[in-house]
């Protein structure tokens, strides 16, 4: 198995997880905020959607010259979330289905002018932001959630909202 489809193998499994926890988000509270510094729930929910495939495009080039322009536009209904969920993991998967090992291999760099914020091998920027970061706000969200009252999808096994594991009772 090459790089490239260890991560796009990872990239399947997890988005069945996210688009669990997305499908909770509710359309009443997408302004809500736990701190006056954090995202809104509705902001947090959509960048958690768009990840995937703005990180492989971003990783596809031989780097940046500038750091990114972190804006975080708010989703405007929860119904949005799931349909850009998956636009977002549609243009990964052509993104690294077009790369190969050596490709993955490469160094990918962040500069900001003459200086070199970050230089690291193409897998490694996947594995860290495209799927680290990608779980690291899954979890912020599925605090959100809890303090809202949402009960929560199974994750990584049982939540206290939900056993996939628990033996179903027989009518």
């Amino acid at each position: 198995m090459t790089i490239i489809e260890t991560l796009l193998q990872e990239l399947e499994q997890e988005v069945q997880t996210t688009r669990r926890v997305l499908e909770r988000v509710p359309d009443a509270q997408l302004g809500w905020k736990p701190h006056p510094k954090s995202m809104s729930l509705g902001q947090l929910a959509l960048h958690i959607a768009i990840v995937p495939g703005g990180v492989a495009e971003m990783a596809a080039a031989p780097g940046l010259d500038e750091p990114p322009q972190f804006a975080h536009p708010s989703a405007q209904s929860a119904a949005e979330l799931v349909p850009a969920l998956e636009e977002s993991v549609a243009k990964a998967r052509r993104v690294l289905s077009g790369m190969d090992d050596r490709q993955a291999m490469e160094t990918w760099t962040l500069r900001s002018g003459d200086q070199v914020l970050l230089t690291m091998p193409r897998a490694a920027l996947l594995r860290s932001i495209m799927l680290n970061h990608w779980y690291h706000h899954r979890g912020q969200l599925s605090v959100y959630l809890r303090q809202l009252n949402v009960p929560l999808p199974s994750i990584y096994g049982p939540s206290a909202d939900e056993n996939p594991f628990a033996a179903r009772a027989v009518a």
